[in-house]
């Protein structure tokens, strides 16, 4: 029958591929069905949501470090954001290369344990130390600063923000499952066993 010689040439045909010495704008030219991706030549990837101000945008700001990947985590940022009406704050996520290269003192795990802030004297306030932090920083958060400076309870605050902190994947998840496809909880919920494994 005629349709198979059809369908062997569609086969074929999907077989095609650019070959590997071209560059995304040839291949894209040259080979209508190569994947329209963002060009990796023109356009970096971007680890810092767009409507977040980066140390780059505010270079006299201090530098607010938080997980990228937690949804919870990014939202509790964009409320940071809210509150800070004088722009005095900037952000970058753990994930983005940039972070280990201005701040190499700071370790991924340590990163990924607690938020961190940088003032602009470099002093770096983590977990419940940057939140305290905050409260002195953002008038709209003075309020706040009545609690978290009460004397001797720190360590209690630094208890209660470690409790949250290993369990925000689940937090952000209504069903309770956790989000880290990319092996970004391992800290907190160990490696993921494979399939094949025992």
């Amino acid at each position: 029958m005629a349709i198979a010689p059809f369908f062997s040439a569609r086969s074929e045909f999907w077989q095609i591929q650019p070959p590997k010495n071209l560059n995304y704008t040839t291949a894209r030219r040259v080979h209508p069905f190569f994947p329209k991706l963002n060009n990796p030549l023109t356009e970096p990837p971007q680890y810092t949501p767009s409507d977040l101000p980066t140390p780059a945008q505010r270079p006299a700001a201090d530098v607010v470090i938080y997980d990228g990947n937690c949804v919870f985590c990014l939202g509790q940022v964009r409320n940071l954001k809210r509150f800070d009406g004088g722009g005095n704050l900037s952000f970058m996520s753990l994930h983005d290369p940039a972070v280990n290269d201005r701040y190499p003192d700071l370790t991924h795990e340590q990163m990924m344990k607690q938020i961190y802030v940088i003032n602009q004297a470099g002093q770096r306030f983590g977990g419940a130390a940057a939140i305290r932090y905050l409260t002195r920083r953002l008038p709209r958060l003075w309020w706040a600063a009545i609690l978290t400076h009460i004397p001797f309870t720190l360590p209690l605050q630094q208890w209660v923000y470690d409790i949250v902190a290993k369990r925000r994947y689940k937090i952000a998840n209504k069903n309770g499952t956790v989000d880290c496809d990319n092996g970004s909880c391992d800290i907190h919920f160990g490696d993921k066993k494979s399939p094949e494994g025992p």
